[in-house]
């Protein structure tokens, strides 16, 4: 429902809309830059629960340095949810022990990755292949979520600005509580099977649901569509219809705008939106995102749009926080990564309506060996310099 706080397991988030763990993206700087950005211009937060990246639960055992690193998370970034892919019961399962133990609100289980790497290990949506192997992680790891339930007072350290459920008094539940598992699905593997009528995903939410999984995403494209084409709402809603309302479902795919989320929540009945790339250069987009539903229901402004100088200060902000929790190397690797990301929000028009670039800042910020570099090549921006003059090519990348 439109503007209604998601509620998965024993928690009920600030909001409907959750930031997708995009593969590659979505470190720690990124989730606390998306976080901060709901309440831009006076807004009233956006993001309900922030996913890491994707992680290995091998690597995590092992104390891998890359899986360590993309699971790190603060006080700042709560609620949180920690995703793990794999194909393994066992591992899986300790892999979610170990998210529990260091900081993890929820832990979801990837079954829809369509990655090389991810599929060809049997993980990821190689899970919709083989739903009896999916099904016995899912049982797995959830028996192993409830010989680790957290404390009352362990959850006031994890949810953030989420609540735990009260009861009917209104008190805190007087034992501890498992983390909520959840899981991230595709419609199906084969794009042939659901032209066909024969998607796996209305099924396997509804034993997902049996075996105790508090939510579920579903991404509207089948594995073999990848991010091609265009999401199928349709697909989305079979699964809202199959599960007949006892776990929420999460739709996934194609939410750039605010007005997609609202057509997303109306046209499947989804309890939630899972936002990827769309947040990639608009980390506002959750704060307009749950202004313009809370506007459909009751009324209320839409928050101004972010000026450029803002925008500037969102740059500025995830290269210093890469650099407070990564290091300088890592830092600029992802900032030269990146300004193609942040750029597209910088295109201005001049007083003739000419669409005015920035080229010539992702080419400084890409040229840049030092945090120092990129800082100056952004303040020259701001004073009008490293722009494309009117009738010159404005790159899209």
């Amino acid at each position: 429902m439109l503007g209604v706080p998601l509620q998965i397991g024993p928690i009920r988030l600030s909001t409907n809309l959750l930031l997708a763990p995009i593969a590659g993206y979505c470190d720690l700087a990124f989730r606390r830059v998306v976080r901060e950005a709901g309440f831009l211009g006076g807004g009233s937060g956006g993001v309900g629960l922030a996913c890491t990246d994707l992680l290995s639960p091998q690597g995590l055992l092992r104390g891998s340095a890359t899986s360590l690193d993309l699971a790190r998370t603060d006080a700042a970034d709560k609620p949180v949810g920690m995703q793990l892919y794999g194909s393994d019961p066992e591992i899986m399962a300790q892999g979610a022990r170990w998210a529990v133990e260091h900081g993890a609100t929820v832990v979801d289980i990837n079954m829809g990755c369509p990655v090389d790497k991810v599929t060809k290990k049997d993980g990821g949506s190689k899970l919709l292949t083989d739903l009896p192997r999916a099904a016995r992680i899912v049982e797995r790891v959830t028996r192993e979520l409830e010989r680790c339930p957290l404390s009352p007072d362990e959850w006031d350290d994890r949810r953030g600005d989420a609540s735990l459920a009260r009861g009917a008094d209104g008190a805190r539940p007087p034992g501890s509580t498992p983390v909520p598992l959840t899981c991230k699905i595709r419609l199906c593997w084969s794009t042939a099977d659901y032209d066909a009528g024969l998607a796996c995903s209305p099924g396997l939410a509804r034993s997902l649901a049996d075996a105790g999984v508090a939510a579920v995403t579903v991404h509207g494209r089948t594995t073999e569509m990848k991010f091609s084409g265009t999401v199928r709402h349709e697909g989305i809603a079979r699964v809202v219809e199959a599960v007949a309302g006892r776990v929420p479902v999460i739709g996934n795919g194609d939410v750039t705008t605010p007005e997609l989320a609202v057509e997303m929540i109306q046209r499947t009945g989804c309890a939630g939106v899972m936002i990827g790339r769309g947040a990639l250069s608009r980390p506002w987009l959750f704060r307009d995102a749950w202004a313009l539903q809370r506007q459909i229901i009751g009324g209320g402004e839409m928050p101004t749009p972010p000026t450029e100088a803002e925008k500037v200060a969102f740059v500025r902000r995830y290269l210093g926080l890469m650099l407070e929790h990564r290091g300088e190397h890592y830092a600029m690797v992802q900032i030269r990564r990146r300004i193609s990301w942040f750029a597209k929000e910088l295109v201005t028009r001049d007083e003739r309506g000419r669409p005015v670039g920035c080229r010539p800042l992702k080419e400084t910020v890409r040229d840049a060996s030092t945090p120092a570099e990129v800082m100056r090549a952004l303040d020259e921006f701001e004073a009008g310099g490293l722009r494309t003059r009117p009738g010159e090519a404005i790159e899209a990348a």
